[in-house]
């Protein structure tokens, strides 16, 4: 896998950017969304995507500088807000979108004016998403799409939405389908809430009855839907891969350290004392790990599917060890109320300060982008060359298959 260091001169126009955005725009002194403008029209919400379009063209390993000096300035992270939106979007309309789509969605996105949704699994397809139902019919310059999604985050606030839809059945399922651009306002589409086991309903099911979508919001060719699908599931996990990237003994662990320093004598027992200790430096191997793959900037690949997996498990170990810190007042929740949040619960502040619904949020970590099994066997396959079975279904190696 190829490795990119950034040139001297990338990293200085990078610094000199971030200088002039501070010096012209105080993070602390005016509205979320009017800083995140000026960041985008920086260069600086992406900093690999060309000039004019929210980057400078330079290498993707100096986001993490640039993520760093606004954090430390006090600049307000947007993605809680519209993380599909910023990090499986945004990056697959730069690569497959038209230029049209590219001006159109981009910093509205950033500056989270538009929140984005992901339409891709459904009650019949999850991890064989390509086995997917949803139908996309065209009709002239348009498609007209009939169908259920299911689990779709934020779907309560989205203006916009990427969608996967089968346009031709007669073919082998990967081969039949087409990736577009949904507007959620359009008529046809309904949203209903999921309440989940903490009480909210972050998720949601949608009903699209004969939604009429533009070709001109498709993006790839017709019938290359599976293509793009992957680089947005690549994207998103990679974009997991990279939360909290902060010192030591930051992030899920932060919270064990304190559920030990508030624990009741009768909780803070040697087999505690040893397990926090182990997850300690399993974080901290995790932290280094991403920090490593994020300065190196990383062409995206399997490894992504690694750091996934490793990260999943560890938080909801961690957040295991918190509840049998806290002992009996973990089984307590102050508030139950069925709420619609208007943030992603699990990169969110809120939930953090609630170890129980953290502990609950968190076991759908093994789930959300990509089950631990899919993404173990993308590692095994991809990474460690183990051996593949071969598929009764299709008569070829398992490892000739595109999957989610």
């Amino acid at each position: 896998m190829s490795q990119h260091r950034a040139e001297p001169r990338e990293v200085a126009l990078v610094n000199e950017r971030i200088d002039e955005l501070l010096a012209e725009h105080d993070p602390a002194g005016m509205e979320p969304s009017k800083f995140w403008a000026a960041q985008f029209d920086a260069g600086l919400a992406w900093v690999e995507f060309p000039e004019g379009r929210g980057g400078l063209g330079v290498d993707r390993s100096l986001q993490g500088l640039v993520a760093d000096r606004l954090l430390a300035a006090g600049a307000p992270d947007n993605a809680p807000w519209n993380l599909i939106g910023l990090s499986m979007m945004a990056p697959t309309v730069i690569q497959f979108g038209s230029a049209e789509n590219q001006d159109r969605f981009l910093r509205p996105a950033f500056t989270c004016e538009e929140i984005w949704c992901q339409l891709f699994s459904e009650p019949g397809a999850g991890s064989d998403l390509a086995s997917l139902a949803t139908r996309a019919v065209r009709d002239g310059d348009q498609w007209v799409v009939t169908g259920q999604k299911v689990w779709t985050t934020l779907a309560h606030r989205a203006s916009f939405a990427t969608l996967i839809a089968r346009t031709d059945p007669n073919v082998p399922k990967h081969e039949g389908l087409t990736y577009f651009i949904l507007d959620m306002s359009a008529e046809g589409v309904e949203v209903r809430p999921l309440r989940q086991i903490t009480g909210e309903a972050e998720y949601n099911e949608v009903y699209l009855t004969e939604v009429r979508i533009p070709d001109s919001m498709r993006l790839g060719e017709i019938g290359k839907g599976w293509t793009v699908a992957r680089a947005t599931l690549l994207n998103e996990r990679a974009g997991v891969a990279k939360f909290d990237l902060g010192a030591a003994g930051s992030g899920p662990i932060k919270h064990a350290l304190g559920c030990w320093a508030d624990a009741h004598p009768a909780q803070r027992t040697s087999a505690n004392r040893d397990r926090l200790i182990e997850l300690w430096a399993e974080a901290e191997l995790l932290r280094l790990t991403r920090l490593r793959y994020s300065e190196e900037g990383r062409e995206l690949g399997a490894e992504t599917s690694g750091i996934k997996v490793t990260m999943s498990t560890l938080t909801q170990k961690i957040h295991d060890l918190c509840l049998n810190l806290r002992g009996p007042d973990a089984l307590l929740i102050d508030d139950y109320e069925m709420t619609r949040p208007d943030r992603i619960a699990m990169t969110s502040s809120v939930i953090q300060g609630d170890l129980t619904k953290a502990w609950l949020s968190y076991q759908a970590m093994t789930i959300g982008g990509g089950t631990v099994e899919i993404n173990k066997t993308v590692v095994g396959e991809a990474i460690l060359g183990l051996p593949a079975e071969p598929r009764a279904d299709r008569g070829k190696a398992w490892k000739d298959v595109p999957r989610s």
